[in-house]
Protein backbone atom coordinates (compact mmCIF):
# COMPACT_ATOMS: atom_id res chain seq x y z
CA UNK A 1 0.00 0.00 0.00
CA UNK A 2 0.84 3.87 -1.06
CA UNK A 3 1.89 5.55 1.92
CA UNK A 4 2.07 9.62 2.13
CA UNK A 5 5.59 11.19 2.31
CA UNK A 6 5.07 14.19 4.32
CA UNK A 7 8.00 15.18 3.99
CA UNK A 8 7.28 16.40 0.66
CA UNK A 9 5.29 19.55 -0.74
CA UNK A 10 2.26 19.16 -2.87
CA UNK A 11 2.74 19.65 -6.24
CA UNK A 12 1.89 23.07 -7.23
CA UNK A 13 -0.54 23.70 -9.57
CA UNK A 14 -2.42 27.17 -11.00
CA UNK A 15 -5.91 27.53 -11.16
CA UNK A 16 -7.29 27.95 -14.91
CA UNK A 17 -11.22 29.09 -15.13
CA UNK A 18 -13.11 29.06 -11.91
CA UNK A 19 -16.93 27.85 -12.08
CA UNK A 20 -19.45 28.94 -9.72
CA UNK A 21 -23.02 28.70 -9.08
CA UNK A 22 -24.94 31.01 -10.85
CA UNK A 23 -28.04 33.31 -10.67
CA UNK A 24 -31.62 32.68 -11.85
CA UNK A 25 -33.56 35.64 -12.81
CA UNK A 26 -37.18 35.89 -12.24
CA UNK A 27 -40.14 38.94 -12.31
CA UNK A 28 -42.72 39.28 -9.94
CA UNK A 29 -46.18 40.06 -11.21
CA UNK A 30 -45.33 43.93 -10.90
CA UNK A 31 -42.00 43.88 -12.47
CA UNK A 32 -39.73 43.49 -9.92
CA UNK A 33 -37.04 41.87 -10.44
CA UNK A 34 -35.60 38.26 -8.42
CA UNK A 35 -32.62 36.90 -8.68
CA UNK A 36 -32.09 33.67 -7.20
CA UNK A 37 -29.20 31.57 -6.28
CA UNK A 38 -29.93 28.24 -5.16
CA UNK A 39 -26.38 27.02 -3.01
CA UNK A 40 -25.39 25.84 0.37
CA UNK A 41 -26.00 23.05 2.36
CA UNK A 42 -27.76 24.40 4.84
CA UNK A 43 -31.72 25.20 5.34
CA UNK A 44 -30.97 28.88 5.70
CA UNK A 45 -31.98 31.86 2.91
CA UNK A 46 -30.93 35.46 2.84
CA UNK A 47 -33.92 37.81 0.91
CA UNK A 48 -32.16 41.00 0.40
CA UNK A 49 -33.99 44.47 -1.16
CA UNK A 50 -32.15 46.33 -2.66
CA UNK A 51 -33.50 50.00 -3.31
CA UNK A 52 -32.16 53.48 -4.98
CA UNK A 53 -32.49 54.72 -1.84
CA UNK A 54 -28.31 55.46 -0.81
CA UNK A 55 -26.86 59.08 -0.43
CA UNK A 56 -27.28 59.45 -4.37
CA UNK A 57 -30.91 59.87 -4.00
CA UNK A 58 -30.79 62.10 -1.04
CA UNK A 59 -30.57 66.02 -1.23
CA UNK A 60 -28.69 66.25 2.28
CA UNK A 61 -26.88 64.66 5.10
CA UNK A 62 -28.33 61.92 7.38
CA UNK A 63 -31.45 61.49 5.34
CA UNK A 64 -30.65 57.86 3.48
CA UNK A 65 -29.32 56.30 6.38
CA UNK A 66 -31.95 57.54 9.09
CA UNK A 67 -34.97 56.45 6.58
CA UNK A 68 -33.03 52.88 6.18
CA UNK A 69 -32.00 53.11 10.08
CA UNK A 70 -35.69 53.28 10.27
CA UNK A 71 -37.49 50.52 8.88
CA UNK A 72 -38.00 48.55 11.93
CA UNK A 73 -39.28 51.36 13.74
CA UNK A 74 -42.85 50.92 13.67
CA UNK A 75 -45.35 49.85 10.67
CA UNK A 76 -49.23 50.77 10.56
CA UNK A 77 -49.81 47.67 12.02
CA UNK A 78 -47.37 47.59 14.67
CA UNK A 79 -44.55 49.14 17.30
CA UNK A 80 -41.10 48.35 16.56
CA UNK A 81 -41.09 46.37 19.79
CA UNK A 82 -43.78 44.03 18.82
CA UNK A 83 -42.42 43.76 14.80
CA UNK A 84 -39.08 42.46 16.39
CA UNK A 85 -40.55 40.34 18.49
CA UNK A 86 -42.69 38.69 16.05
CA UNK A 87 -39.71 37.96 13.62
CA UNK A 88 -37.64 36.64 16.64
CA UNK A 89 -40.02 34.25 17.79
CA UNK A 90 -39.28 32.37 14.03
CA UNK A 91 -35.48 32.84 14.79
CA UNK A 92 -35.23 34.81 12.07
CA UNK A 93 -33.97 38.75 11.94
CA UNK A 94 -33.50 42.21 9.72
CA UNK A 95 -30.27 43.92 8.96
CA UNK A 96 -30.59 47.47 7.40
CA UNK A 97 -27.57 49.37 5.78
CA UNK A 98 -27.31 52.46 3.31
CA UNK A 99 -24.63 52.97 1.24
CA UNK A 100 -23.33 56.11 -1.20
CA UNK A 101 -25.71 54.21 -3.79
CA UNK A 102 -27.94 52.03 -2.85
CA UNK A 103 -29.51 50.73 0.37
CA UNK A 104 -30.60 47.48 1.79
CA UNK A 105 -33.10 45.77 4.24
CA UNK A 106 -32.69 42.03 4.23
CA UNK A 107 -34.24 38.93 6.11
CA UNK A 108 -32.54 36.13 7.08
CA UNK A 109 -34.69 32.89 8.08
CA UNK A 110 -34.59 29.01 8.36
CA UNK A 111 -36.23 28.45 5.38
CA UNK A 112 -39.07 26.29 7.44
CA UNK A 113 -40.23 29.68 8.96
CA UNK A 114 -39.90 32.01 6.20
CA UNK A 115 -43.90 31.80 5.30
CA UNK A 116 -44.70 32.56 8.52
CA UNK A 117 -41.98 35.71 8.99
CA UNK A 118 -42.97 37.17 5.09
CA UNK A 119 -45.96 38.99 5.61
CA UNK A 120 -43.60 40.78 8.82
CA UNK A 121 -41.09 41.89 6.56
CA UNK A 122 -43.56 42.85 4.12
CA UNK A 123 -44.38 45.65 7.22
CA UNK A 124 -40.62 46.29 7.54
CA UNK A 125 -40.18 47.13 3.52
CA UNK A 126 -43.91 48.76 3.03
CA UNK A 127 -45.85 49.88 6.12
CA UNK A 128 -43.28 51.86 7.85
CA UNK A 129 -44.63 54.70 9.17
CA UNK A 130 -41.44 56.48 11.40
CA UNK A 131 -43.08 56.80 14.99
CA UNK A 132 -42.45 60.22 16.34
CA UNK A 133 -40.83 58.74 19.57
CA UNK A 134 -38.51 56.72 17.91
CA UNK A 135 -37.18 59.38 15.60
CA UNK A 136 -36.37 61.52 18.37
CA UNK A 137 -34.77 58.90 20.23
CA UNK A 138 -32.90 57.36 17.16
CA UNK A 139 -31.44 61.16 15.76
CA UNK A 140 -30.27 61.91 19.61
CA UNK A 141 -28.36 58.84 19.18
CA UNK A 142 -26.89 59.10 15.81
CA UNK A 143 -25.80 62.72 17.04
CA UNK A 144 -23.99 61.44 20.26
CA UNK A 145 -22.39 58.88 18.02
CA UNK A 146 -21.38 61.97 15.50
CA UNK A 147 -19.73 64.14 18.55
CA UNK A 148 -17.50 60.66 19.72
CA UNK A 149 -16.95 60.21 15.69
CA UNK A 150 -16.07 63.79 15.56
CA UNK A 151 -13.46 63.27 18.00
CA UNK A 152 -11.44 60.74 15.76
CA UNK A 153 -8.78 61.84 13.80
CA UNK A 154 -9.80 59.00 11.20
CA UNK A 155 -13.00 59.30 10.72
CA UNK A 156 -12.55 62.94 10.37
CA UNK A 157 -9.99 62.26 7.49
CA UNK A 158 -12.05 59.85 5.72
CA UNK A 159 -15.19 62.10 5.61
CA UNK A 160 -13.35 65.18 4.83
CA UNK A 161 -11.44 63.58 2.08
CA UNK A 162 -14.54 62.23 -0.12
CA UNK A 163 -15.16 66.51 0.15
CA UNK A 164 -11.75 67.24 -0.90
CA UNK A 165 -12.04 65.03 -3.98
CA UNK A 166 -16.00 65.66 -5.01
CA UNK A 167 -16.70 68.55 -4.01
CA UNK A 168 -18.98 70.15 -1.03
CA UNK A 169 -22.35 68.80 -2.53
CA UNK A 170 -21.26 65.85 -4.36
CA UNK A 171 -23.55 62.94 -3.13
CA UNK A 172 -20.63 61.13 -2.38
CA UNK A 173 -19.25 63.65 -0.31
CA UNK A 174 -22.26 64.22 1.97
CA UNK A 175 -20.86 65.68 5.90
CA UNK A 176 -23.35 66.07 8.76
CA UNK A 177 -22.33 68.93 10.85
CA UNK A 178 -23.81 69.64 13.91
CA UNK A 179 -26.80 71.23 12.94
CA UNK A 180 -27.84 68.69 10.93
CA UNK A 181 -29.49 66.63 13.59
CA UNK A 182 -31.69 69.30 15.00
CA UNK A 183 -32.97 70.16 11.43
CA UNK A 184 -33.55 67.07 10.58
CA UNK A 185 -37.22 66.13 10.62
CA UNK A 186 -39.45 63.13 10.44
CA UNK A 187 -41.10 64.29 7.21
CA UNK A 188 -37.85 64.03 5.80
CA UNK A 189 -38.03 60.65 6.16
CA UNK A 190 -41.13 60.13 5.03
CA UNK A 191 -40.68 62.02 1.80
CA UNK A 192 -37.75 60.08 0.68
CA UNK A 193 -39.35 56.75 1.62
CA UNK A 194 -42.55 57.92 -0.38
CA UNK A 195 -40.17 58.40 -2.95
CA UNK A 196 -37.40 55.74 -2.78
CA UNK A 197 -38.78 52.49 -1.59
CA UNK A 198 -41.43 51.75 -4.13
CA UNK A 199 -41.36 48.33 -6.01
CA UNK A 200 -39.81 50.28 -9.54
CA UNK A 201 -36.84 50.94 -7.53
CA UNK A 202 -36.31 47.73 -6.04
CA UNK A 203 -34.50 44.74 -7.02
CA UNK A 204 -34.71 41.35 -4.89
CA UNK A 205 -31.65 38.78 -4.50
CA UNK A 206 -32.48 35.47 -2.58
CA UNK A 207 -29.58 33.30 -1.71
CA UNK A 208 -29.35 29.84 0.08
CA UNK A 209 -30.98 26.11 0.01
CA UNK A 210 -33.99 27.66 -1.94
CA UNK A 211 -36.22 27.34 -4.97
CA UNK A 212 -38.73 28.95 -7.17
CA UNK A 213 -41.48 28.61 -4.82
CA UNK A 214 -39.82 31.48 -2.74
CA UNK A 215 -40.31 33.52 -5.77
CA UNK A 216 -44.57 32.40 -5.17
CA UNK A 217 -43.86 33.74 -1.14
CA UNK A 218 -42.46 36.79 -2.52
CA UNK A 219 -44.65 37.42 -5.12
CA UNK A 220 -47.97 36.69 -2.96
CA UNK A 221 -46.48 39.48 -0.63
CA UNK A 222 -44.46 41.63 -2.70
CA UNK A 223 -45.92 41.64 -6.46
CA UNK A 224 -48.60 44.37 -6.37
CA UNK A 225 -49.02 47.28 -7.38
CA UNK A 226 -50.08 48.89 -4.40
CA UNK A 227 -46.67 50.24 -3.58
CA UNK A 228 -45.23 50.85 -6.97
CA UNK A 229 -44.13 54.55 -7.41
CA UNK A 230 -44.30 57.68 -9.84
CA UNK A 231 -41.53 58.17 -12.29
CA UNK A 232 -37.84 59.46 -11.26
CA UNK A 233 -38.36 63.15 -9.00
CA UNK A 234 -34.94 63.88 -9.13
CA UNK A 235 -33.36 64.09 -13.07
CA UNK A 236 -29.79 63.93 -11.45
CA UNK A 237 -30.35 60.50 -10.16
CA UNK A 238 -30.03 59.52 -13.94
CA UNK A 239 -27.81 62.13 -15.00
CA UNK A 240 -24.14 61.56 -13.00
CA UNK A 241 -22.97 64.45 -14.84
CA UNK A 242 -25.76 67.12 -13.60
CA UNK A 243 -23.77 66.31 -10.25
CA UNK A 244 -20.55 69.20 -10.90
CA UNK A 245 -17.67 67.55 -9.11
CA UNK A 246 -15.76 70.60 -7.42
CA UNK A 247 -12.42 69.04 -6.00
CA UNK A 248 -10.22 71.32 -3.18
CA UNK A 249 -7.92 73.36 -5.26
CA UNK A 250 -5.15 72.81 -2.59
CA UNK A 251 -3.88 69.28 -3.21
CA UNK A 252 -2.14 69.08 0.65
CA UNK A 253 -4.52 70.10 3.19
CA UNK A 254 -3.89 69.73 7.09
CA UNK A 255 -7.30 70.08 9.86
CA UNK A 256 -6.04 70.58 13.35
CA UNK A 257 -6.96 68.42 16.31
CA UNK A 258 -5.56 69.35 19.50
CA UNK A 259 -4.86 67.05 21.86
CA UNK A 260 -4.98 63.81 19.52
CA UNK A 261 -2.54 60.73 19.89
CA UNK A 262 -1.93 60.15 16.42
CA UNK A 263 -2.06 61.53 13.44
CA UNK A 264 -4.68 60.46 10.20
CA UNK A 265 -3.27 60.32 6.67
CA UNK A 266 -5.62 59.95 3.54
CA UNK A 267 -4.05 59.92 0.12
CA UNK A 268 -5.53 59.38 -3.11
CA UNK A 269 -7.29 60.50 -6.14
CA UNK A 270 -10.40 59.82 -7.98
CA UNK A 271 -10.14 57.26 -10.36
CA UNK A 272 -12.66 54.84 -11.70
CA UNK A 273 -15.05 52.27 -11.33
CA UNK A 274 -15.79 48.23 -12.62
CA UNK A 275 -16.38 49.16 -15.95
CA UNK A 276 -13.26 50.52 -16.74
CA UNK A 277 -10.96 48.94 -18.94
CA UNK A 278 -7.76 49.76 -15.86
CA UNK A 279 -9.91 48.79 -13.36
CA UNK A 280 -8.95 44.72 -12.69
CA UNK A 281 -5.20 45.39 -13.41
CA UNK A 282 -4.75 48.55 -10.89
CA UNK A 283 -6.51 45.98 -8.31
CA UNK A 284 -3.30 44.12 -9.01
CA UNK A 285 -0.77 47.06 -8.78
CA UNK A 286 -2.54 48.41 -5.44
CA UNK A 287 -2.76 45.06 -3.88
CA UNK A 288 1.17 45.30 -4.25
CA UNK A 289 1.21 48.26 -2.73
CA UNK A 290 -0.96 48.39 0.47
CA UNK A 291 -3.52 45.99 -0.50
CA UNK A 292 -2.98 43.06 1.65
CA UNK A 293 -0.74 42.47 5.00
CA UNK A 294 2.65 41.64 3.28
CA UNK A 295 2.15 44.98 1.26
CA UNK A 296 5.27 47.20 0.09
CA UNK A 297 3.56 49.71 2.55
CA UNK A 298 3.44 47.41 5.28
CA UNK A 299 6.11 46.10 5.18
CA UNK A 300 7.95 49.96 5.00
CA UNK A 301 5.86 51.48 7.76
CA UNK A 302 4.41 49.36 9.83
CA UNK A 303 7.78 46.18 9.49
CA UNK A 304 10.77 48.20 9.10
CA UNK A 305 9.89 51.67 10.29
CA UNK A 306 7.45 50.63 13.15
CA UNK A 307 5.23 53.99 12.22
CA UNK A 308 1.92 52.46 12.72
CA UNK A 309 -0.06 49.24 13.43
CA UNK A 310 -1.52 49.30 10.33
CA UNK A 311 -1.86 50.66 6.47
CA UNK A 312 -3.72 50.27 3.65
CA UNK A 313 -4.62 51.31 0.52
CA UNK A 314 -7.67 50.71 -2.15
CA UNK A 315 -9.69 50.76 -4.82
CA UNK A 316 -12.82 51.57 -3.85
CA UNK A 317 -15.97 51.39 -7.04
CA UNK A 318 -18.89 53.54 -7.07
CA UNK A 319 -21.78 53.40 -9.31
CA UNK A 320 -20.71 57.25 -11.02
CA UNK A 321 -17.42 57.25 -10.00
CA UNK A 322 -14.46 55.65 -8.32
CA UNK A 323 -11.20 56.20 -6.13
CA UNK A 324 -7.83 55.42 -4.96
CA UNK A 325 -6.97 55.55 -1.61
CA UNK A 326 -3.94 55.41 1.29
CA UNK A 327 -4.79 55.35 4.47
CA UNK A 328 -3.11 55.26 7.90
CA UNK A 329 -2.64 56.99 11.59
CA UNK A 330 0.53 57.56 12.70
CA UNK A 331 2.12 59.66 15.71
CA UNK A 332 2.31 63.61 14.87
CA UNK A 333 6.18 63.18 15.51
CA UNK A 334 6.98 60.75 12.79
CA UNK A 335 3.94 61.95 10.45
CA UNK A 336 6.27 63.60 8.38
CA UNK A 337 8.71 60.80 7.59
CA UNK A 338 5.64 58.65 7.23
CA UNK A 339 4.06 60.92 4.75
CA UNK A 340 8.00 60.46 2.80
CA UNK A 341 7.93 57.01 2.94
CA UNK A 342 4.50 56.76 1.74
CA UNK A 343 5.19 58.94 -1.54
CA UNK A 344 8.79 57.21 -1.56
CA UNK A 345 6.85 53.51 -2.09
CA UNK A 346 4.31 55.20 -4.82
CA UNK A 347 7.78 56.43 -6.87
CA UNK A 348 9.26 53.60 -6.53
CA UNK A 349 6.16 51.84 -7.90
CA UNK A 350 6.54 54.47 -11.25
CA UNK A 351 10.18 53.86 -11.73
CA UNK A 352 11.17 49.90 -10.99
CA UNK A 353 9.62 46.85 -12.24
CA UNK A 354 8.29 44.57 -10.01
CA UNK A 355 9.88 41.42 -9.41
CA UNK A 356 8.53 38.10 -10.46
CA UNK A 357 8.83 36.55 -7.13
CA UNK A 358 7.12 39.45 -5.71
CA UNK A 359 4.16 39.57 -8.43
CA UNK A 360 3.60 35.64 -8.14
CA UNK A 361 3.20 36.10 -4.43
CA UNK A 362 0.39 38.40 -5.25
CA UNK A 363 -1.25 37.01 -7.47
CA UNK A 364 -1.38 33.49 -5.65
CA UNK A 365 -2.92 35.93 -2.87
CA UNK A 366 -5.20 37.95 -4.71
CA UNK A 367 -6.43 33.84 -6.30
CA UNK A 368 -6.85 32.56 -2.66
CA UNK A 369 -8.82 35.68 -1.64
CA UNK A 370 -11.34 35.16 -4.69
CA UNK A 371 -11.66 31.37 -4.00
CA UNK A 372 -12.62 32.61 -0.44
CA UNK A 373 -14.70 35.20 -1.64
CA UNK A 374 -17.21 32.25 -3.32
CA UNK A 375 -17.84 30.58 -0.47
CA UNK A 376 -21.22 29.71 0.25
CA UNK A 377 -24.17 31.08 -0.87
CA UNK A 378 -24.67 35.07 0.55
CA UNK A 379 -21.21 35.21 -0.93
CA UNK A 380 -22.33 34.04 -3.94
CA UNK A 381 -25.39 36.70 -4.53
CA UNK A 382 -23.03 39.78 -3.24
CA UNK A 383 -20.27 38.39 -6.05
CA UNK A 384 -23.32 39.10 -8.88
CA UNK A 385 -24.78 41.78 -7.53
CA UNK A 386 -21.51 43.33 -7.06
CA UNK A 387 -21.41 43.29 -11.36
CA UNK A 388 -25.14 42.89 -11.98
CA UNK A 389 -25.18 47.18 -10.59
CA UNK A 390 -23.11 48.34 -12.86
CA UNK A 391 -24.25 46.59 -16.53
CA UNK A 392 -21.69 44.06 -15.92
CA UNK A 393 -22.05 40.20 -16.30
CA UNK A 394 -19.91 36.75 -15.33
CA UNK A 395 -17.10 37.44 -17.53
CA UNK A 396 -16.06 39.95 -15.48
CA UNK A 397 -14.35 37.31 -13.30
CA UNK A 398 -13.00 35.08 -16.16
CA UNK A 399 -11.27 38.71 -17.39
CA UNK A 400 -10.31 39.14 -14.01
CA UNK A 401 -8.69 35.72 -13.47
CA UNK A 402 -7.30 36.08 -17.22
CA UNK A 403 -6.00 39.38 -15.85
CA UNK A 404 -4.50 37.52 -12.60
CA UNK A 405 -2.52 34.85 -14.95
CA UNK A 406 -1.58 37.61 -17.67
CA UNK A 407 -0.46 40.93 -16.63
CA UNK A 408 2.89 41.70 -16.24
CA UNK A 409 5.79 44.28 -14.54
CA UNK A 410 5.81 46.16 -17.42
CA UNK A 411 2.16 46.75 -17.92
CA UNK A 412 1.59 47.48 -13.93
CA UNK A 413 4.97 49.81 -14.39
CA UNK A 414 2.94 52.00 -17.32
CA UNK A 415 -0.12 52.03 -15.35
CA UNK A 416 1.65 53.05 -12.08
CA UNK A 417 3.02 55.85 -14.54
CA UNK A 418 -0.18 56.46 -15.99
CA UNK A 419 -2.81 56.66 -12.55
CA UNK A 420 -0.08 57.15 -9.41
CA UNK A 421 1.40 60.14 -10.34
CA UNK A 422 1.58 62.35 -6.87
CA UNK A 423 1.04 65.48 -8.36
CA UNK A 424 -2.24 64.52 -9.43
CA UNK A 425 -3.25 62.83 -6.06
CA UNK A 426 -4.72 64.97 -2.72
CA UNK A 427 -3.23 64.37 0.68
CA UNK A 428 -5.32 65.17 3.96
CA UNK A 429 -3.67 65.12 7.22
CA UNK A 430 -5.88 65.35 10.60
CA UNK A 431 -4.38 65.80 14.35
CA UNK A 432 -1.71 67.83 15.31
CA UNK A 433 1.74 69.35 13.65
CA UNK A 434 4.67 67.32 14.56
Amino acid sequence: MDTLDRTLAPPFGKIGRVDFIKHQEYKLDNGIPVYLINAGTEELSRVEFMFDGGDWYANKPLIANMTNAMLNEGTKHRSGTELSEKIDYFGAFLETEAQQDFSFISLYSLNKHLENVMPYFREAVVDSVFPEKEFNILIENKKQKWFVSNEKVGDVCRKHFNRFLFGDHHPYSLIAVEGDFDNLKREDLIRFYTNQYKSNRCQIIVAGKVDESVVSLLNKQFGGNDWSGIGITNPNQQNPSAYTINPLEEKKNFIAKEGAVQNAIRIGKRMFNKTHEDYLPMTILNTVLGGYFGSRLMTNIREDKGYTYGIGSGMASLLHDGMFYIGTEVGADVCSSALEEIYKEINILRTDLIPDEELDLVKNYLMGSYLKSLDGPFALADKYMGIKVYGLDYSFYDKYLATLKDVSSKQLLELAKQYLDPDSMHELVVGKKD
